[in-house]
């Protein structure tokens, strides 16, 4: 696995070690949660999840599928993966993570990767849990800052429905905001009427000159 395989999109990476029994389950299950919900308001497809083990030789690619099948993680575009030694040291340089030995498995931070479309790191983000606008919100910061491969009508709606959502912390997610989309018909409908009056006034104005 190579970093350079996920360019293209953003991309979220998180690491864990599959002999873990409270962090990195617990933390799976939260970044779950998020990723949940930036799919729920971003799309499916417009990013990706990999989490990595970093315990070799017991982070077998068995070991990661039977982790994420007990986390109940089944969103798109999320790999469960078991790299080699030099990946994984490649990737934890790159993203700042780290790890120590200890007599009960390792302590490690506990973070979340968020990489630009060429393979940069964006934002950190750290902890157990978080309030979900600090993962989603650089998340649809890259989405809609991307630009477009071609202008169409399905790609513009969809861009506007991703800038009209924001987050409700009452329910705990992103809903779109109905009120920006009367302020945008409102704002258009002024244009409008600003526009037919300056037009009328410019044909007076020319019909009076011609008279």
């Amino acid at each position: 696995m190579r970093l350079a395989e996920y360019r293209g999109r953003p991309l979220v990476i998180s690491f864990i070690y599959t002999g873990c029994f409270q962090v990195c389950p617990a933390t799976t299950k939260f970044l779950g949660r998020a990723v949940d919900e930036a799919q729920r308001t971003l799309g499916a497809d417009a990013f990706r999840v990999i989490t990595v083990g970093f315990n070799l030789p017991f982070d077998t690619p068995a070991a990661m599928r039977e982790f994420r099948a007990k986390q109940g993680i089944d969103a798109a575009n999320w790999e469960f993966i078991a790299g080699d030694p030099a990946t994984i040291d490649g990737l934890a340089r790159d993203t700042g993570f780290v790890w120590m030995p200890t007599a009960s498995g390792f302590d490690h931070l506990t973070q979340a990767t968020i990489v630009d479309r060429d393979g940069r790191v964006f934002r950190q983000i750290y902890g157990d849990a978080f309030e979900l606008p600090m993962f989603v919100g650089p998340l649809r910061e890259l989405v809609t800052g991307a630009p477009a491969p071609a202008v169409n009508f399905a790609g513009l709606l969809d861009r506007v429905r991703i800038l009209c959502t924001v987050y409700d912390p009452r329910a705990g997610k992103y809903r779109l905001n109905y009120g920006l989309f009367i302020e945008i018909a409102v704002g258009l409908s002024v244009l409008g009427a600003i526009a037919f009056y300056l037009t009328g006034e410019w044909r007076r104005q020319r019909a009076a000159r011609t008279a």
